[in-house]
């Protein structure tokens, strides 16, 4: 049956370049079809609630946006942008934009974004508000490696600002000194920003959508399992994009097997992190739950991917939310949202 919208709105989906949905879906297999399921998803499921949805794809110029909203009229933007001249960190600007142009729009605000796109200031602030991360250090490119005596082995090297687990593989977590300098050395080259290396937290790894402005919600936990023998439970960018890869692993997602008061204690959590880094629209929280029940954030992403039969919109049917009542509540919240001075 055909889900319908309470009003049929003009929505101007803003998504970058690259990942613009101009061919058939059928002629996409494999990582191509990974990368751009999102855009694909959302389309199909606004326009099955009635709404009426242009695109455009965003590169290094915001005259394309300008263009696009003086031509369409959009009532609102559903932004799936992620980066901005080839910069993730640089993807607030485009939402800063769309407040300029007074246009509505999904997803985080640009405070927000600025503030969970820099993984160690996000551990800065929670650290500050005695919420349990991972104890790190940051490496900038073209400076002495020098690691601090505080941080202990095994450790994990990833992008400061890199989203998607871009440079991320097996080879991110180390065991001993040299390893670190050489994984740290290939996070600058590979990205060309910062590496973040922090301590590996042995454990589970969870995950927490959360959504709203004022009043939020918080979808049930989710876990990332993987059968194979021996394997660490890392998401890395194989096993992140890659099906054939997954099933190698036996990489599944699904509702973590947690008791009643573990899942309180997240829930509150995940809403007091939201708050605490400016969040609004919709974000998903990555954790570590170690092995004597203490929960780590790892980071903070808002805008997640929200394509079908992904952890964020499972979650929420799993919550009884099927996919297009989610995506008419992310454009609900967008419509809502006000900037705060």
């Amino acid at each position: 049956m055909t889900t319908a919208a309470a009003r049929a709105l003009r929505i101007l989906l803003l998504t970058d370049e690259g990942l613009v949905p101009d061919r058939p879906r059928n002629e996409l297999d494999g990582r191509e079809a990974e990368l751009r399921k999102t855009e694909y998803d959302v389309i199909g499921g606004l326009e099955k609630l009635g709404h009426e949805v242009a695109y455009v794809g965003v590169g290094g110029e915001l005259s394309v946006i300008r263009e696009a909203i003086e031509g369409k009229k959009p009532h609102i933007a559903f932004n799936l942008v992620e980066q901005f001249d080839n910069l993730p960190y640089f993807d607030q600007h485009v939402v800063s934009y769309l407040e300029l142009k007074k246009q509505k729009y999904t997803g985080c605000n640009p405070r927000g974004l600025t503030l969970a796109r820099d993984k160690a200031l996000t551990k800065k602030i929670l650290t500050y508000h005695r919420i349990p991360v991972p104890r790190f250090a940051v490496f900038q490119p073209r400076k002495k490696i020098a690691v601090p005596p505080r941080l202990s082995f095994p450790m994990f090297v990833k992008s400061l600002t890199e989203e998607g687990s871009e440079g991320i593989s097996l080879a991110s977590l180390v065991r001993e000194p040299e390893k670190l300098i050489e994984r740290i050395g290939f996070i600058h080259e590979k990205t060309n920003a910062a590496a973040l290396v922090e301590e590996f937290i042995e454990g589970r790894e969870i995950y927490v959508g959360v959504f709203g402005n004022e009043l939020l919600t918080a979808l049930p936990p989710w876990e990332l399992t993987i059968s194979k023998k021996d394997a660490p439970v890392i998401a890395t960018d194989k096993a992140k994009w890659d099906p054939q890869y997954q099933k190698k692993i036996g990489l599944k997602t699904g509702p973590a097997k947690l008791d009643d008061r573990m899942i309180r204690k997240i829930e509150t959590t995940s809403k007091r992190i939201y708050r605490l880094l400016n969040l609004s629209g919709y974000a998903r929280l990555d954790y570590r739950l170690s092995e004597n029940g203490r929960l780590y954030l790892l980071e903070a992403n808002p805008n997640p991917q929200i394509a079908r039969n992904e952890d964020f919109a499972d979650s929420a049917e799993h919550a009884g939310m099927r996919y297009e009542e989610l995506l008419q509540k992310l454009v609900t919240l967008g419509l809502s949202y006000a900037p705060r001075v």
